[in-house]
């Protein structure tokens, strides 16, 4: 663990920076083994769409159009995100040193947005075919939309096991995952065209299920605006931390306490100690913060009870 002093332009006589593991602050491994996920995902659903889209034709289901449309989305938001796990394992140079890895919040949010704007447009589509039904295929509706359940269904499984550890990947799960709900409420509206020839079946569970998918992306958007804002990730306790800080031996004082998200998997702090004398548990810091609080890129900053009354960055109100 290497340990420097040198000049700081906030007027800081001496400070240290700890270094820190890679398994969670240095270059995220989680999103690649999900690379072959994001392949399979992409090819079946494109395929899947062109089969929608050409049977929506053919029996002038709306239904089934709109719902390619919105798997069309979701094709391109896999490949966002597909591009964007694969920009967050580059390796960081003079230009960008922290690496691509916010890429991947990028991604997620843009997931967040077209999930929402998609699922508005059907929702819309539903609105209007409630007030002017139009004549359509059960038998081919329910099909097509079968197959749906289990192309959207399969993809969503392959990103099941990385949900809740990565943004992105929860971003793809959730896709797929409304995706097949979406397919299967079609399905079932199929199935009762069929029977009943009632056409508003079909509008009322798509807007149903738009609702829905409304709700459960919300959490996604929110998650992700906030990171892209430099906020806490959800989990991390920012006052739970300085209370660790501030019980270490020695440690008189912690100020310019910073946490936030260097990618939907990675986790930085920084932050200013004072400490009048030497103190060797700092040496292991960085590795006990991970263990205790999952962040692995921390940065720490020591400083005389001199040095900290000099510190411009000592205000709670300065950043």
């Amino acid at each position: 663990m290497a340990t420097h002093s040198h000049h700081h332009g906030h007027d800081h006589e001496h400070h240290d920076h700890h270094g820190h593991s890679d398994e969670l602050g240095g270059h995220s491994h989680a999103p690649a083994s999900f690379g072959r996920a994001f392949i399979i995902g992409i090819g079946l659903n494109a395929a899947y769409v062109a089969i929608e889209a050409f049977w929506g034709f053919a029996v002038h289901s709306t239904a089934l159009l709109a719902d390619a449309g919105h798997n069309l989305g979701d094709v391109l938001g896999l490949a966002g995100a597909w591009f964007a796990s694969w920009l967050s394992r580059r390796a960081p140079n003079s230009a960008y040193t922290y690496g691509l890895r916010r890429s991947s919040i990028l991604a997620a949010l843009a997931n967040a947005v077209i999930l929402l704007v998609v699922t508005g447009g059907i929702a819309w589509e539903a609105v209007q075919r409630l007030i002017h039904p139009e004549p359509t295929g059960g038998r081919v509706i329910m099909v097509v939309a079968i197959a749906g359940v289990l192309v959207n269904g399969i993809t969503a499984l392959m990103f099941m096991s990385g949900r809740k550890g990565d943004l992105n990947i929860r971003g793809a799960f959730l896709h797929m995952a409304a995706d097949a709900s979406l397919a299967l409420g079609v399905a079932i509206a199929g199935a009762v065209i069929m029977a009943t020839g009632w056409l508003r079946i079909d509008p009322a569970v798509s807007l149903g299920i738009s609702i829905v998918i409304v709700i459960g992306t919300w959490s996604l958007l929110r998650d992700s605006v906030s990171l892209a804002l430099d906020g806490v990730p959800r989990g991390a306790d920012p006052s739970k931390v300085e209370a660790y800080l501030r019980s270490l031996p020695g440690v008189s004082e912690v100020h310019d306490l910073h946490i936030w998200g260097l990618s939907t998997s990675d986790i930085a702090l920084t932050v200013h100690l004072t400490c009048d004398t030497t103190n060797a548990t700092l040496e292991h810091l960085p590795g006990e913060i991970k263990k205790r609080f999952g962040i692995g890129h921390t940065t720490i900053q020591v400083e005389t009870s001199e040095a900290a009354e000099r510190c411009a960055l000592r205000p709670v109100d300065v950043v």
